[in-house]
């Protein structure tokens, strides 16, 4: 008689060593102390008391050892503090990806889909017959030998008829800016928004780079003023004191992108709040209290100004607060671009969905 045999659940073998296992809980909390090595081992320290992180066998201080051993941590000179190294911050973002994205293949083409078929870069699932200038590189040689040998020849012969052709598409890449806000509403009210944020722009970042590698990726961070960061910067992202100057942050990704000489061009911008400041003949012009009309009308002139340009501006806005909500809609629509109105725990996946089908024709 069949039937079916249980046997208990073995849970798979953690060959991982404890160096391994500890190395993730660590680029965890580096990412939400900004990079801060010596608060970061001071919160091992604070989980360990809680979930015993340590052993008699392997002790904080063999953790500290081995992170200067893997390269981890820089050894710092007399008087200077520790530091993440390159290979420490490539590490943050590689984790970033696969918590955001999943685990993704190195793709050495652009993705960016156009509307038309032909010698492209990208193979699909459609087939067709040879023709004259196509590649041999796009031919299905199985497909074809089994034409071949539909024929019923006894010896194998394969003629130009026999042949089917891979179709492509052609690929088109995207420059994109993406704008971080990092006024102090951010962290308001006990509520950290900015480590979000800062997960998703190095997630995004190597994404791009790993399957997008033709389009580029600048970023950009927004108080009173606004500036350029470079990609090893972010895991150090920190809010401050700021107002939000959305304004600053438009032009400088508008002229970041006119530098770009891509035909795609756009900018996503992450905030949780209302535009509070801009600057008037060289001074600071600021309202903290409910949306200012001055503000908000340089805001939409360069919602405008951007739509002139052809460049279509994707909003996430972390927060749920209705009156702001409709300033995006209006800000929105005198771009022609996009808002999505998320929490926290949604970011990361909108901000997938919108650059894998942010896909145009040129």
């Amino acid at each position: 008689m069949l039937g079916i045999r249980f046997e208990k659940y073995l849970p798979p073998k953690d060959d991982r060593t404890p160096f391994e296992k500890l190395l993730p809980i660590f680029l965890e909390i580096l990412t939400h102390t900004s990079g801060d090595v010596e608060e970061a081992l001071d919160w091992m320290l604070e989980v360990d008391k809680e979930h015993g992180l340590f052993t008699a066998e392997y002790t904080f201080e063999d953790f500290k050892e081995d992170l200067f051993k893997q390269g981890i941590l820089g050894v710092p000179t007399k008087g200077e503090a520790m530091s993440l190294t390159g290979k420490a911050e490539r590490l943050i973002r590689e984790r970033a990806l696969e918590q955001v994205f999943g685990k993704l293949k190195k793709s050495d083409r652009g993705s960016h889909g156009l509307r038309r078929s032909g010698q492209g870069d990208e193979t699909t699932s459609d087939r067709r017959s040879f023709r004259f200038g196509d590649g041999m590189e796009q031919v299905a040689m199985s497909d074809s030998i089994r034409n071949a040998q539909q024929r019923g020849i006894d010896e194998l012969h394969l003629t130009e008829d026999d042949l089917e052709v891979v179709e492509t598409e052609h690929q088109s890449a995207c420059a994109t800016v993406l704008m971080i806000d990092i006024s102090h509403s951010m962290i308001l009210y006990g509520e950290d928004r900015i480590t979000p944020a800062k997960k998703v722009a190095m997630a995004l970042a190597e994404l791009i780079a790993r399957r997008y590698p033709k389009d580029t990726l600048d970023i950009v961070v927004f108080g009173n003023d606004a500036w350029q960061v470079s990609l090893k910067d972010l895991p150090y992202l920190q809010v401050g004191p700021f107002h939000t100057n959305t304004v600053a942050g438009l032009e400088l990704a508008m002229d970041i992108l006119r530098r770009r000489k891509l035909k795609n061009r756009r900018i996503v911008m992450i905030t949780d709040g209302k535009p509070s400041c801009i600057k008037r003949e060289g001074e600071y012009y600021m309202n903290s209290f409910g949306l200012d009309d001055y503000i908000v009308a340089r805001t939409l002139d360069a919602a405008m100004r951007a739509r002139k340009a052809k460049i279509p501006i994707t909003t996430f806005m972390i927060a749920q607060d209705p009156y702001l909500q409709r300033f995006i809609e209006r800000f929105t629509e005198v771009n022609q671009g996009r808002a999505f109105y998320t929490g926290l725990q949604g970011l990361a996946d909108m901000v997938f969905r919108d650059h894998a089908s942010n896909r145009k024709a040129s």
